[in-house]
């Protein structure tokens, strides 16, 4: 038990940190390669395309920004407990233990954005920070005729690395592990009162 629980514990905290170093240098040489706006066509369906996002995913904005990443700094805390607890259960399959880990280091990612890349890029104070976001995936374009969607891409949002582990993660979660998350959202049967 205990093997398995130091095992998962430096997994996930492997994860974390090789997922968060990816994205922060993929974010910082952008940041600093780029113009804002600009983008460079790598195939026909895969660009590189420099845009930050002052909100959540594809820059809804739904509180001030400064309660936004409070927000997240709590969600980020609450996932690290919540990852916490489930390691120290031998029954959490070791897979669903690894989304998680995969979804707090997506989260914390653009965390750092918004904490420090204001500040360190000079165009804002602390926790006022904008998300670096980079692959454009323009798969095709609907055709012309379709109503609605004529001439639009199909899938136009700009994301980061940050955002797909997130994603990716959240797919895994509800193709793979749907019980598991429903078990741990249900709440627990209470003993029966023995009578007397």
């Amino acid at each position: 038990m205990k093997n398995r629980t130091l095992t998962l514990s430096l997994a996930v905290t492997a994860i974390v940190l090789l997922s968060l170093i990816i994205d922060q240098i993929i974010k910082l040489y952008i940041a600093t390669h780029f113009a804002i706006g600009e983008s460079h066509e790598i195939t026909s369906w895969f660009w590189l395309c420099y845009i930050e996002n002052n909100g959540m995913a594809f820059g809804l904005e739904w509180m001030p920004k400064f309660a936004l990443t409070i927000f997240r700094l709590i969600a980020v805390a609450l996932l690290g407990w919540y990852a916490h607890t489930l390691i120290r259960r031998p029954e959490t399959p070791v897979g669903y233990i690894i989304t998680i880990a995969f979804i707090i280091a997506g989260a914390t990612g653009n965390i750092i954005d918004c904490v420090c890349y204001g500040k360190l890029f000079g165009y804002a104070d602390w926790f006022y920070g904008k998300v670096v976001d980079m692959f454009y995936f323009p798969l095709w374009t609907w055709p012309d005729w379709l109503p609605v969607l004529g001439g639009q891409v199909f899938f136009r949002p700009v994301f980061n690395f940050a955002d797909s582990c997130i994603t990716v993660a959240v797919f895994v979660i509800l193709f793979f592990y749907s019980k598991q998350l429903s078990s741990d959202t249900k709440p627990k049967d209470q003993a029966p009162i023995e009578e007397k």
